[in-house]
């Protein structure tokens, strides 16, 4: 039976684990690793649908290897994951509250916003 070129030298074994991290915790959060990609931001796109192709052309620094191997990731530790994205949401509802946009700023990014093109998807 003929095997591919690659296979031969990619040829895992039950029990062996992956010899690349693609998540880091920094500042204590998750990360893409060596980028400042949050993890949260894949998952948030992750559980509305999105395919790993899709995700990855969100982010042009990112590899589709990193998207997939972020995802594994997610998966293997989702209570984790899911109850950081939760803490910073809480941390960021009380800035938000302690510290709301100013009102002028909130106008001009109005004006801002009616001035621009419409976004076609």
């Amino acid at each position: 039976m003929p095997v591919c070129e690659g296979c031969r030298k990619t040829k895992l074994k039950v029990g062996v684990t992956m010899d690349r991290e693609f998540v880091e915790r920094r500042d204590g959060s998750f990360y893409f690793m060596g980028s400042r990609v949050p993890l949260a931001h894949l998952v948030r796109e992750f559980q509305q649908g999105e395919s790993p192709e899709a995700i990855r052309s969100h982010y042009s620094t990112l590899s589709l290897e990193q998207v997939y191997g972020a995802i594994t990731f997610y998966l293997g530790h989702k209570n984790e994951v899911e109850s950081d994205i939760a803490e910073r949401e809480r941390e960021e509802d009380e800035v938000t509250k302690t510290h709301p946009t100013p009102p002028d700023l909130k106008e001009k990014f109005e004006r801002m916003r009616q001035q621009m093109p419409a976004r076609r998807d």
